[in-house]
């Protein structure tokens, strides 16, 4: 695909969360592909290198196999843990010093030839098709079980190397989920009068009657739930426990008009994915109502109305006493219950407590003020023939909140000004499928891969080290700012500043880095470039006068309605505010990249044993769901260390 000038002049965003490492693109190898190549002799080849290498504990001459520049990006197959090593020394370092730790052991891999797909085929490490490569599925197995990974391969002064190495374990030895062929009975058979049909025992088992979760999660929001359903197919107790009083509430109660900005196929549950007639926006409340049948039909233990009252972790038993306030829908009766999970999981949402603003004067305001966007439940429409003028909305924040407030509020009468406090990252819904999703997950019949299941195109994306992977997000930011052009140069004239994200990577990165500083165009940024939605840029507001705000310029903006959609801190002050400066202080800050390009402290060790936080769209919990019901279940066998 060639490449489209850029139309629009846009600043870089390489602000960071707190403590979070500055990765920068990767400069992708200058690689050939050498006539009459053979992909399919040079993927075996390459793979009996690698086994030779591993019977005979020969780290060095494996790791000499790599490129200078190459990387293996380990998911749990090499360490428990989420790594990423760069250069022949350290990798030949990172594998022995994983074999010296005697916890886990690869023992052998092959070239995955199971599906047409994953034949071994010419490739490009970037989107323009410069930088040739091999890609190849593989298999492998280990000491404690089996998994998948993808390889490139490249061409480099005369020879193959390994550019890109990925491993990711896929399933515990002897660990087998009740799929297929091992599918549940479904049903008793003899003469016991005491026997339970399938009802009976369900309700005994949602009730906890007779034991104790081994996991308690904190949100039944698709991160949770996701991670319930890999557990449940682990064999491993859960107990799911949600304020909202039904599951799903927690997307239902958002503005009415809200929809996922992108797309069903990228969104798909673990295990039961969602059908082929489902929007390609999913509206909130549709989602909501799937949420809540995927807990029913996978048979998740959640408990909604339910609150963890305290927690405390015992060292000397390794487990938490939690103490759950549990309170029925019909009669309004309150239970308390005590349970002793050696696992913890906050799922409460990929961010903390709510950033609320401290204004001077935030008293006095005469209108209606939500200090935060999850107050925001939807514009109250005003009467058919009042003017624009009626009702005065002021939204303070551009990120996807931001502008969605904006638009709702537009959409039921109201004259509403955008105050934009920073730059923020734009694409087009459109672009954001073309270019970012659909390469790897499309359903369209006009695809030029073989259509992949979600999990194999899954594989495929998080396969790439993080600095490669941006290395390709700048290259298709040129694509998106050409799809987008006529939008962009809209927004800039009417005064919006746009950024190229995270060392001009676009959308994804300022995701991992920021959390926030994006938005995905569903309508609004249509509305800001006809003027529809005044904008006013590069200005905070200095505090809340009784019928508007004021500016740090000194500009007055007249508002009946102000909305401050300014996101939130990170996920650790959720700890602490649910569960107090003990437990926080010993976990680590959450989200942003690590020195490695991995996520910190999400889905992986948080630093206090046995506590884990989780965070993401549906694409993230589902890659990522796996992973953490691999860690937890192999500390309850005793083959993790429990930390």
């Amino acid at each position: 695909m060639a490449s489209a000038a850029p139309v629009v002049s846009m600043r870089h965003d390489n602000s960071v969360l707190d403590g979070a490492f500055d990765v920068q693109p990767a400069i992708l190898p200058e690689t050939s592909f050498p006539e009459h190549s053979d992909c399919s002799k040079l993927a075996e080849d390459i793979i009996a290198d690698v086994n030779k290498h591993l019977a005979a504990k020969d780290y060095s001459s494996l790791g000499a196999l790599f490129s200078p520049c190459g990387q293996w990006r380990d998911h749990l197959a090499v360490s428990w843990d989420f790594r990423t090593v760069k250069g022949p020394d350290k990798i030949a370092a990172f594998l022995a010093s994983s074999a010296q730790a005697g916890h886990q052991q690869l023992t052998s891999f092959a070239v995955d030839t199971s599906k047409p797909q994953y034949a071994p085929l010419q490739s490009s490490l970037d989107v323009f098709g410069k930088h040739p490569c091999v890609l190849l599925h593989t298999t492998f197995a280990s000491s404690v079980g089996t998994g998948r990974g993808i390889v490139r391969l490249i061409h480099v002064d005369g020879l193959w190397k390994i550019y890109t190495f990925h491993t990711a374990l896929h399933d515990l030895a002897g660990v087998e989920e009740p799929l297929g062929a091992r599918r549940p009975l479904g049903a008793s058979f003899g003469g016991n009068r005491s026997m339970k049909n399938w009802k009976e025992q369900r309700e005994e088992d949602f009730a906890f009657t007779h034991d104790e979760p081994a996991v308690l999660i904190v949100g039944a929001g698709q991160c949770g739930l996701s991670l319930a359903a890999c557990l449940r197919m682990f064999g491993v107790r859960t107990l799911v426990v949600d304020c909202e009083q039904r599951v799903g509430d927690n997307w239902r109660n958002r503005f009415r008009q809200l929809v996922l900005h992108d797309p069903v196929w990228y969104d798909h549950l673990p295990y039961l994915p969602f059908p082929t007639f489902w929007p390609a926006h999913s509206p909130k409340d549709k989602l909501g109502d799937f949420f809540e049948a995927y807990a029913t039909l996978l048979e998740l233990n959640v408990w909604t109305r339910t609150e963890v009252e305290s927690l405390a972790y015992d060292a000397d038993a390794k487990h938490y006493t939690a103490t759950v306030r549990r309170t029925d829908s019909v009669t309004g009766a309150v239970e308390m219950r005590t349970f002793h999970p050696r696992h913890v999981v906050l799922a409460t949402g990929q961010s903390g407590k709510k950033k609320m603003p401290a204004l001077p004067g935030i008293d006095s305001f005469k209108g209606e003020l939500l200090c935060h966007s999850s107050d925001f439940r939807g514009a109250k429409p005003l009467p058919t023939g009042q003017g624009e003028s009626v009702r005065r909305a002021v939204v303070v924040g551009s990120s996807n909140s931001g502008h969605d407030i904006a638009q709702d509020l537009y959409e039921n009468g109201y004259n509403v000004t955008l105050v934009q406090r920073s730059s923020t990252h734009i694409i087009s819904a459109a672009a954001f499928r073309a270019v970012n999703v659909d390469p790897y997950y499309s359903e369209s019949a006009q695809a030029q891969q073989p259509l992949r299941a979600a999990e194999d195109a899954d594989l495929l994306l998080w396969s790439a080290p993080t600095d490669v992977m941006m290395a390709l997000r700048v290259q298709a930011l040129q694509i998106e700012v050409g799809m987008d052009a006529q939008l962009l140069q809209g927004l800039q004239k009417a005064g919006f500043v746009l950024d190229s994200g995270h060392h001009g990577t676009g959308l994804f990165f300022k995701y991992f880095q920021r959390a926030g500083g994006y938005y995905i165009d569903v309508g609004a940024s249509q509305l800001i470039a006809e003027g529809k939605i005044k904008i006013k840029s590069g200005q905070a507001v200095s505090r809340v006068t009784e019928d508007g705000v004021e500016l740090a310029d000194g500009t007055h903006l007249s508002a009946d309605v102000v909305v401050f959609a300014t996101g939130y801190q990170n996920m650790r002050t959720k700890t602490r505010e649910l569960f107090g400066d003990k437990l926080a202080d010993q976990t680590r800050d959450v989200w942003g990249l690590d020195q490695e390009g991995e996520l910190r402290s999400a889905w992986r060790s948080s630093g206090q044993p046995g506590y884990w936080y989780v965070g993401g769209g549906l694409g993230v919990a589902r890659y990522y769901s796996r992973l953490l019901a691999l860690q937890i279940k192999a500390q309850e066998l005793g083959r993790m260390p429990y930390a």
